[in-house]
């Protein structure tokens, strides 16, 4: 065979480059909208979630939403990833932990709390978590913590309790905090426990992990199917399409966008578009027909200004060469 180098057919190396370098820039474009889907997408489980507690208990909402999502899931682990499942089950004991902070945790605090606030509010406290992710990767990972993450740190908890106190903090002394807030604090604070004890844990295909965590999850929940009256299905037609779209949109589709972009950029600049999930969340709201009050917008800029603050290193990127 020919060399690619000799003959008519041979192209200039910078000529070479060019559908490289426009294939790299598709490839980037693809992930980016990836990363708005997906964040879009966990937005609509804020928004969903609010109208889907109102028909559907968080117990069974969680339950019957892993239980749609799981086989779907394990289709995608097993053509995308290819796992190796004798080491996926070696890794039981983190799995278990990580199912039960995460896919049961947080979500049952977090639709325990759209019953008593609303899905912009429970967004705006939600921002707060990458603060607190790195605080807690500096006390329990050893993860160096500098002055600006702190100021950072600081400034997001401002803003949530702007969030929290509707603008009043001083009320906070006298009022105290509401049920929906008090609960959505604790949803943060569980999915930073799963994000230390995912940084821990044996590195699993992401998608996979997923998959076997909903599974646990299910296993978990399976008695209260089994409970007299313990499950409660959809009533009606929107609540079946609300339990529907959390199943598919934010329990497959965001994680499989979400991984699909990583593929192709960096892990940081990715997470700043969890950011995204707020702004979603404020437009769906408004979209419709919720007001919304001075003070979550001032408390949930201040929010995402501390997370990025908080998270300024991730920007300083060294490129080779001078790129």
């Amino acid at each position: 065979m020919d060399s690619v180098e000799q003959g008519p057919k041979a192209q200039p190396p910078q000529e070479a480059g060019v559908p490289d370098a426009r294939a790299q820039g598709r490839r980037r474009v693809i992930a980016l909208l990836s990363l708005l889907g997906a964040t879009l997408f966990w937005a609509g489980n804020y928004v969903v979630g609010a109208g889907a507690v109102h028909s559907i208990d968080p117990l069974s909402l969680v339950f019957l939403r892993w239980a749609i999502a799981l086989v779907p899931l394990l289709l995608i682990a097993q053509l995308v990833e290819k796992p190796c499942w004798r080491s996926v089950a070696a890794a039981w004991p983190w799995l278990l932990a990580l199912s039960v902070c995460g896919l049961l945790g947080y979500n049952l605090l977090l639709y325990f709390a759209l019953e008593h606030t609303d899905a912009f509010n429970a967004s705006l406290i939600n921002a707060f978590n990458p603060a607190l992710i790195t605080l807690a990767a500096a006390v329990f990972l050893r993860e160096r913590l500098t002055p600006m993450a702190v100021a950072g740190v600081v400034m997001a908890l401002a803003g949530v309790l702007i969030v929290i106190s509707g603008g009043n903090v001083g009320r906070l002394a006298t009022a105290g905090f509401g049920t929906g807030e008090v609960l959505m604090v604790g949803a943060v604070v569980v999915w930073t426990a799963y994000t230390v004890v995912g940084r821990l844990a044996p590195k699993i295909p992401p998608i996979t992990a997923t998959a076997v965590q909903a599974a646990v999850a299910v296993a978990l929940l399976a008695p209260v199917r089994f409970a007299p009256g313990g499950l409660a299905f959809p009533g009606t037609g929107s609540a079946l399409a609300s339990l529907l779209f959390i199943a598919i949109f934010p329990s497959v589709l965001s994680y499989v966008l979400w991984n699909r972009a990583l593929t192709v950029l960096p892990a940081a600049g990715a997470g700043v578009f969890l950011n995204l999930i707020t702004v979603f969340t404020a437009v769906l709201t408004i979209l419709a027909g919720q007001v919304h009050t001075a003070a979550q917008f001032v408390g949930g800029a201040i929010v995402v200004g501390g997370v990025i603050v908080t998270n300024a290193r991730a920007f300083r990127r060294k490129n080779p060469a001078g790129a």
